[in-house]
């Protein structure tokens, strides 16, 4: 089957700070696909090539114009003021929006080509018209999604998963008890209570791009870094915390955070907040309050590389089964070719 893939942003690690953690969750997704038989086309300027100097031409396909297809799968964009909302060629716009539009116009509304739209970021409105057209399939990153939308979570690679060692990454020296990589988007409060109350305690570090940080002058901010660099964070740090915006932690939506940390032995302290957050982490790193996040880190410091430490790092692997990229393409393949 040779499916249209549009997104916006890159297979690699692009030009930013973004960190994918290895290979990115879409690009363990699209290779996926490919192993199991479908031809991927993506329906968008190469901006592997073009902005981060990347050539992946030679393992995969871009075409800006409309080629046939036999089923489009969009990871939806919405309208951002001053961005993609302006005319082209006006200061600071991007094309996604556009071309978005130019896609499900062509292909979905007029040729009824079957469309999965992946919500990754909650945007679609409720009411959107697209919910209600038969060959449209909404999917979204979440274990709990909206009603008629289907979970389709951020896969991981089986083999990475199935060759991680709990013992050999609790042996591992690391030296900052608490480090969190990712910007600042929608995370104020929960910032608030669950970082920025530990590292009053221990020492810590805060990668990634935070715009608004006058409310914590104790808090260490390194800014952005390489891409490069994610892993080498995560595993050198004992311990991470999940901070999800309201409309991901409502319906347990988890972010590329988690296996990112788990895969390099960061444990990820875990707010109760989260919807199913049981299904994400271990009882044993789930916390209520700030004060007892710095509480729980203080005990991880004390068990770092024994026994202990190890098994709470293989009950984090044995979690991040449910995103296997395996389960996920079999989510996919059971929407593409339906019964």
């Amino acid at each position: 089957m040779r499916i249209g893939y549009s997104f916006w942003g890159f297979l690699g690690p692009g030009i930013t700070d973004t960190p994918d953690g290895g290979r990115s969750h879409r690009r363990v997704l699209v290779d996926g696909l490919l192993s199991r038989g479908h031809d991927i086309v993506f329906l968008q300027a190469d901006r592997d090539r073009l902005e981060a100097g990347h050539d992946l031409t030679g393992t995969y396909r871009w075409d800006e114009h409309l080629p046939e297809i036999d089923a489009l799968f969009l990871e939806w964009r919405w309208p951002i003021a001053g961005r993609n909302t302006v005319p082209c060629g006006s200061p600071g716009h991007t094309c996604d929006l556009h071309r978005q539009t130019e896609l499900v116009d062509h292909y979905t509304r007029r040729r009824s080509v079957p469309t999965i739209l992946w919500d990754k970021d909650r945007q679609l409105p409720s009411d959107h018209p697209l919910r209600q057209l038969a060959n449209v399939t909404i999917c979204e990153a979440a274990l709990h999604p909206a009603s008629g939308a289907r979970s389709l979570l951020f896969p991981v690679d089986d083999v990475v998963l199935d060759q991680a060692d709990a013992q050999a990454l609790a042996a591992r020296r690391r030296d900052l008890p608490l480090v969190y990589i990712g910007n600042q988007y929608d995370r104020d409060h929960l910032f608030d209570e669950f970082f920025a109350v530990p590292a009053k305690h221990h020492q810590h570090l805060v990668a990634g791009k935070w715009t608004s940080t006058q409310a914590w002058p104790h808090v260490t901010f390194a800014g952005r870094v390489p891409f490069s660099q994610v892993e080498q964070l995560h595993g050198g740090a004992l311990a991470t915390v999940l901070l999800l915006p309201d409309r991901y932690a409502k319906v347990g939506q988890m972010t590329q955070r988690l296996p990112e940390a788990v895969l390099a032995g960061c444990l990820p302290l875990t707010p109760t907040a989260i919807r199913s957050a049981e299904l994400f982490t271990p009882a044993a790193l789930h916390v209520r309050t700030g004060n007892q996040a710095a509480q729980r880190l203080q005990h991880l410091a004390s068990i770092a590389g024994t026994p202990e430490h190890a098994e709470l790092i293989a009950q984090c692997l044995r979690k991040l089964d449910r995103f296997r990229v395996s389960r996920q393409l079999d989510t996919l393949e059971r929407i593409l070719n339906p019964a």
